[in-house]
């Protein structure tokens, strides 16, 4: 027996064991609003690349056979997916409110109500908004006051509610106090902090306190929420300034020793919300009880924010 074969036919079933409960999972919550039909495809398109390759190089075994199996189930959730789908749209015409709106007809002189098939249907769940179970806040300076989290939160229909609490030359000697006043009061679940951008001045003259002054801040945050998850986004560096590139560094070591995750803007232009939010949706639709990734939804602003913030928002200094 070959034991590279049985080792790949390992990994096929590990990886396809997850399908079979998605099939059932998906079909009885009856509904593919947390389902994502590119991200099936994409699976798809995987086994059958796997396929192809074996079927080229002649390698007719069970491992073939387990890739076979996996596809199949795979397919069967495609068939469960838009099994949903109608089931939605039914729901969705069931669920319609019926608006008492009379059809007015100008060219005549009497009018009357028309039949009620004339008369036109809402969905319930296009005024309705989503039930939000926690918050994040973001906490920056000028440029990040221009990122519309409102609307972020809108279109990637995010199931927890976004404050922008960014201020205007915000800086580490001023964050602290300004988040005990502004911040402090929303209890949030989860914390963007994007600063440096304001203190070049301060860290060329003493790194020591700019790190105190930063790991002071943590502190408040932690004494109001234990559990608060924390993202500690890098000051952009466009200009390669070596500078930055050592504050940077020293953002990233504070946010290992506080167990918060480090996000680096040198990989914006690499990020692709859209996939990532699919990846998350497909977590949860597992039955994974999980809140987002905080890193997922830094990345999800800061994307947005470096491609469709114009530069005149960013400080002078902050451009680096």
């Amino acid at each position: 027996m070959n034991l590279a074969h049985l080792f790949e036919a390992a990994m096929l079933v590990c990886f396809g064991f997850s399908w079979p409960i998605n099939v059932v999972k998906a079909y009885r919550a009856g509904t593919a609003k947390s389902s994502s039909l590119a991200f099936i495809c994409l699976i798809i398109t995987g086994y059958v690349a796997g396929i192809v390759a074996k079927m080229i190089s002649h390698q007719f075994n069970y491992v073939l056979a387990v890739y076979f199996m996996n596809l199949v189930i795979v397919l069967a959730n495609v068939a469960v997916y838009f099994r949903n789908k109608a089931l939605d749209r039914k729901r969705e015409e069931a669920s319609g409110e019926q608006l008492n709106f009379k059809k007015f007809m100008p060219q005549k002189e009497n009018f009357t109500f028309t039949s009620v098939e004339d008369y036109d249907y809402i969905p319930r769940n296009a005024y309705m908004k989503p039930e939000k179970h926690y918050n994040i806040a973001l906490l920056g300076g000028s440029f990040d006051m221009a990122i519309p989290v409102k609307q972020l939160e809108n279109d990637f229909e995010f199931d927890f509610e976004m404050f922008n609490k960014s201020a205007n030359g915000l800086s580490l000697r001023s964050a602290n106090d300004y988040f005990v006043k502004n911040v402090k009061e929303l209890g949030s679940d989860g914390i963007i902090l994007h600063l440096g951008a304001e203190d070049f001045d301060l860290f060329k003259n003493n790194p020591s306190e700019f790190d105190s002054l930063y790991l002071g801040l943590i502190s408040s945050i932690k004494m109001v929420n234990k559990n608060c998850r924390l993202a500690l986004v890098s000051i952009c560096n466009s200009g390669k300034k070596p500078l930055v590139d050592e504050m940077n560094s020293h953002i990233k070591a504070i946010a290992s020793s506080e167990q918060a995750v480090y996000v680096d803007l040198a990989y914006a232009s690499l990020w692709n919300p859209k996939a990532t939010k699919a990846s998350v949706d497909f977590a949860v639709t597992m039955g994974l009880n999980m809140k987002r990734p905080i890193f997922d939804v830094a990345k999800t602003i800061y994307s947005y924010a470096m491609k469709n913030i114009a530069e005149d928002k960013m400080t002078e200094n902050y451009v680096g």
